[in-house]
């Protein structure tokens, strides 16, 4: 939906995961045999991948400032569904959690945020404030305070609206 670059490292997984439902036209890529296939699940594994998607959306409008979209299930709630443990690397003694299971979407999801946590990128992983939208973006700008998935859409109808209703309000000369 934009031309900005991916989330850094694991949360790539998490941004095209929310990124799946195109919320303008209502696409659900999770409805095709291709979009399941990009997250290695099978059919019956959707409704709860969807379930984890909106929780996911939630979590990256909060980062933005915003409320839920709508009523979800906690995401830790969904994330303790898929476990991590620590790995250490016997040659260096590096740690890092890793899925217990690496098949399941909720545990390589759970670990994609643990990663982006230690590296401090987690909270820069937002959700466009466009209610038609809502697309999952990572916000590279210096102050962090990005607030739509792309400037030339999004960004330009939401000031295009709110120059017209100063336009219209009453006393605001033309």
């Amino acid at each position: 939906m934009n031309d900005r670059a991916p989330a850094p490292g694991g949360l790539t997984l998490v941004q095209e995961l929310v990124n799946t439902l195109d919320l303008a036209s209502g696409a659900d890529a999770l409805d095709t045999e291709a979009g399941r296939g990009a997250f290695g699940l099978a059919p019956q594994d959707v409704d709860a991948a969807r379930e984890l998607r909106e929780s996911l959306r939630a979590a990256c409008l909060a980062h933005a400032g915003h409320p839920a979209h709508g009523p979800v299930r906690e995401l830790s709630e969904l994330l303790a569904q898929g476990p991590l443990l620590v790995e250490v690397d016997g040659a260096t003694g590096a740690a890092s959690l890793v899925p217990a299971d690496g098949s399941t979407l909720t545990a390589r999801v759970a670990s994609a945020i643990a990663e982006a946590l230690t590296a401090g990128t987690w909270l820069r992983l937002k959700a466009c404030e466009a209610v038609t939208c809502h697309w999952a973006y990572y916000d590279r700008s210096p102050a962090g305070r990005s607030r739509w998935c792309d400037m030339g859409v999004c960004g330009a109808r939401a000031k295009m609206r709110a120059y017209r209703a100063r336009k219209a309000a009453p006393g605001t000369s033309s």
